[in-house]
């Protein structure tokens, strides 16, 4: 989730901060799967006919991509995993920032093994700096961790979110010189030294969880390095087939409470016993269908692309880019509501590639569930 506090200092872990698009690895086709896009089309147009005549030629036209030449899904592998790259590429100049990310801070300390460090749950409402608990009393939470050391006194704060807002992660820019749209939904980690213990507890959690050794610490932060390094893509939706425990499960976030929960796994496997305390965390889903694999940027938009599937993506795109009058905006808002719930559609943008899913009920939901702080991985000299 979103989280900017303005001229907090803090740092980029990467070296290199991300650019909008990332090449490697982004090209690869998905091994088969089970619907094809033709299947998905067919049964589209079918359906077309019962509903009213302005939304029946984007169906065509899907019909049209379908026998262009579609891709069957079969056999996949559910949640398709995240695409991690080689390296983190320079930022396009088109995506700006509100507000900087992590602007100027310091990289990470080297403990001393003696050393006996606090690890601290950090959480508060997205916007805190701006809205206050607005957005808490919706639990939308921003997630990050904190770190005490009892030898030196000091506190630090990581954290990992977007480098250009929320909004530039979710949806793209659709810009009239480019033919497919252009993305800036870049994210990265960010450590500082400090903690606002007042930003965290007024409205959020301040609670430690851990202590760790000075060595621990050392090993999380080259993880930390790696792991920013090759994860480099912000990714705001849960997609699931429908609510609750052990359903299938389409995508899954890679976002702020994404990175605490996969820092505390990594700290599990160093050898940390977390406390037993309650942890929640914020989540956005969509509901869905099993997805149809559409194609990527190439394929899709390229020369040699599927011009009617691109127009059918595109147009879908169109309403979710910032308004510029309240006329504008309410028009935007009844297109949404048109595409997602009247027609159930979605154009899903993960790991370079598009996918189409079928909605259904509830169809978006927003929910502050537990997910447990793991347990200490057991060790050979522990048995």
């Amino acid at each position: 989730m979103e989280q900017r506090r303005s001229g907090r200092a803090g740092t980029v872990v990467a070296s290199r901060a991300p650019r909008s698009r990332a090449r490697g690895g982004a090209r690869d086709r998905p091994t088969p799967g089970r619907r094809s896009l033709r299947d998905l089309s067919e049964r589209r147009m079918a359906r077309a006919g019962r509903q009213r005549a302005p939304r029946c030629w984007p169906l065509a036209l899907l019909g049209l991509a379908a026998t262009l030449g579609a891709c069957p899904t079969a056999g996949r592998r559910w949640p398709v995993p995240y695409k991690r790259f080689s390296f983190r590429p320079k930022p396009d100049p088109y995506c700006q920032a509100r507000y900087t990310f992590c602007p100027a801070g310091s990289p990470f300390p080297v403990m001393k093994d003696s050393d006996v460090i606090e690890v601290l749950r950090l959480q508060a409402p997205v916007w805190e700096f701006k809205y206050g608990d607005l957005l808490g009393h919706f639990k939308i939470m921003h997630d990050a961790i904190g770190f005490r050391s009892i030898l030196t006194g000091k506190n630090y704060t990581m954290e990992w979110y977007e480098l250009f807002q929320l909004g530039n992660c979710t949806f793209p820019h659709l810009r009239p010189e480019m033919d497919a749209p252009f993305w800036c939904n870049q994210g990265a980690a960010c450590f500082f030294e400090g903690i606002d213990d007042k930003h965290w507890k007024e409205n959020g959690t301040l609670t430690v969880v851990a202590t760790i050794s000075g060595n621990t610490f050392n090993k999380m932060a080259q993880w930390v390095k790696q792991d920013n390094e090759t994860g480099i893509y912000y990714e705001t939706w849960t997609v699931q087939a429908s609510p609750g425990k052990g359903v299938e499960t389409w995508f899954e976030p890679y976002d702020c409470s994404s990175f605490v929960l996969r820092t505390y796994d990594k700290l599990a496997e160093l050898g940390t016993e977390f406390k037993k305390i309650e942890t929640n965390y914020t989540r956005i889903f969509l509901y869905s269908g099993e997805p149809t694999y559409l194609g990527n940027e190439t394929s899709i938009f390229g020369p040699e692309g599927n011009k009617t599937l691109a127009l059918v993506i595109k147009k879908f795109y169109d309403p979710f880019k910032p308004s510029l009058s309240t006329k504008e905006f309410l028009l935007s808002l009844l297109k949404i509501f048109d595409s997602v719930i009247i027609h159930r559609e979605f154009y899903l943008f993960y790991n370079f590639e598009y996918w189409f899913l079928p909605l259904k009920p509830p169809f978006v939901k927003i929910t502050y569930e537990e997910i447990p702080l793991p347990a200490r991985h057991t060790t050979l000299t522990d048995l």
